[in-house]
């Protein structure tokens, strides 16, 4: 089925990120795996050869998807490939304890579908050791792709073109919903950045920090619990900024 390629539409605003890639006949193969699902904005984070957008491997794996590695960005941060993000899902196969909510990749898709997100992103690991925690825990979301628990293994490629074979049907199937739901009753906020979100974080911490609520020499576990509480919330920009108002009032009362 054909869609009209609004600047709406999931097609649009979903952003693949490969993080650490090793092999180029992965980075072709996931160019193809999108192709055939109507995405094409792929970003790659430090992939481990400097010809991965035109090694001989990318290039065949690509199978007719030379456009999509064409037009790749590459990046040397993660922060990069996610700026102006406003919802960021991590896959992984490896569930942390202090990880964003895990959802499955179709309830990820419909909540993708649904939302009005200007750009969202899909962040995939290194082939070997995957993502690291760091990454992880700033997401909004866990993706964990509930394969078989005797045999998990999924390759990069298998592992995008699953998902975005959920959010191709998602989009597909509720865009009659979608175009009902878009009106201008009730309160609609922009949703913040994950910049925004990160300098709200970073504000935050130095209120605690001033009140002795967090001991910087032992933080402990804090922060990560408070990043868990809050990347259910789905913050707006408008709400971080009410957030980032009351530590500034902290900090400045305190001093």
């Amino acid at each position: 089925m054909n869609l009209p390629e609004t600047d709406t539409s999931l097609f649009k605003r979903l952003r693949f990120v490969l993080v650490g890639t090793s092999h180029p006949g992965n980075i072709g193969a996931v160019a193809r795996a999108m192709k055939t699902m109507g995405f094409s904005e792929l970003y790659l984070v430090s992939p481990r050869f400097s010809d991965a957008l035109t090694n001989p491997d990318a290039i065949a794996f690509a199978s007719g998807a030379q456009d999509i590695l064409q037009a790749a960005t590459i990046v040397n941060s993660i922060d990069e490939a996610l700026l102006d993000c406003h919802y960021v899902a991590a896959v992984s196969a490896r569930l942390r304890e202090f990880s964003p909510p895990i959802l499955s990749p179709r309830q990820l898709a419909a909540h993708l579908s649904q939302s009005t997100q200007k750009s969202v992103a899909l962040v995939f690991g290194n082939e070997r050791y995957g993502l690291p925690n760091e990454i992880v825990v700033n997401c909004n979301a866990l993706i964990n792709i509930p394969a078989n628990p005797e045999y998990s293994s999924l390759n990069l490629a298998q592992a995008v073109q699953l998902l975005a074979y959920e959010c191709r049907v998602a989009e597909v199937d509720g865009e009659v919903d979608k175009l009902s739901a878009q009106s201008d009753i009730g309160f609609q906020g922009k949703t913040a950045s994950l910049n925004e979100i990160d300098g709200m974080y970073t504000h935050l911490e130095k209120a605690l920090v001033t009140i002795d609520f967090l001991d910087p020499a032992s933080p402990k576990k804090l922060m990560p619990r408070l990043k868990r509480m809050f990347s259910r919330t789905q913050l707006e920009t408008e709400e971080v900024n009410i957030l980032r108002g009351i530590a500034k009032k902290i900090i400045d009362f305190k001093g």
